[in-house]
């Protein structure tokens, strides 16, 4: 039986938990070569021993540019190119204006717009020609939410990456896409909401928001970035793909 990314090249970064773990795993079960990033030699170690199939990690801060470059040289000691960049690692703090400190910002867009940035461009000696990129960013890209205006600033600015690279990269008919999840199953969610019983308090309140009536799952995630990844959507460039159910659509 054929798989969709059989013989291709894939990187994922952010790959050792929630959204990135679970589409490095679909990605493996198609069939890819799958390198991941993870900060924890732990959880990235566990990583690699669940997703299984050609998977390799690497440890590294893609806030880092060092740890950037450490990625790529290990893609090249095993392969000549990449088909396939999921720029997934980012995260983000509560933080209400006012309160808003040099530290918070700093560290939130090192981590989202500056890690996102060099992940691609240092990608692109490797990049074959016809290649996708996927990037994620957020549905706070066009929804305002109290107290996390900096994380909302850098997935708006991750959104307008898509929109300028593609006419960066048109010669090469490399795609550019945006995926933007909503209210999603993560570790890092249940952290963001405190854990214990007021993440699932929150969480609950905001299924009721949900036209689907519940919170995404990383695995429906995962799904949206392979189909735009995949030569099905070949004539897909540019976009941002709410995967949220429903919920900035009302």
């Amino acid at each position: 039986m054929s798989k969709t990314f059989e013989n291709k090249v894939v990187v994922v970064t952010g790959g050792t938990s929630g959204i990135g773990l679970a589409t490095a795993k679909a990605f493996s079960n198609e069939g890819a070569s799958v390198f991941i990033t993870g900060r924890r030699k732990d959880a990235l170690d566990a990583a690699v021993k669940e997703i299984g199939g050609r998977v390799t990690g690497v440890q590294g801060d893609m806030a880092k540019l060092v740890d950037i470059d450490r990625l790529y040289d290990a893609v090249q000691q095993k392969h000549s190119q990449i088909d396939v960049v999921f720029a997934n690692a980012g995260g983000g703090e509560f933080g209400p204006l006012g309160a808003i400190t040099e530290e918070h910002y700093e560290k939130t867009f090192d981590t989202n717009v500056k890690g996102v940035l060099f992940t691609v461009q240092k990608a692109l000696p490797l990049l074959r020609d016809g290649a996708s990129i996927v990037l994620t960013s957020s549905t706070t890209s066009i929804s305002g939410t109290p107290a996390l205006s900096v994380y909302s600033a850098t997935k708006a600015a991750v959104r307008n990456f898509a929109r300028n690279w593609i006419l960066d990269l048109k010669d090469r008919h490399i795609r550019v896409n945006a995926v933007s999840p909503g209210v999603t199953e993560t570790a890092g969610l249940n952290e963001l909401f405190g854990n214990g019983d007021n993440a699932e308090n929150t969480k609950n309140y905001l299924a009721g928001l949900i036209p689907a009536g519940r919170i995404g799952q990383p695995e429906e995630i995962a799904k949206a970035v392979l189909f735009l990844a995949s030569d099905q959507a070949s004539f897909v460039n540019g976009v941002e793909l709410f995967v949220d159910g429903g919920q900035v659509q009302i």
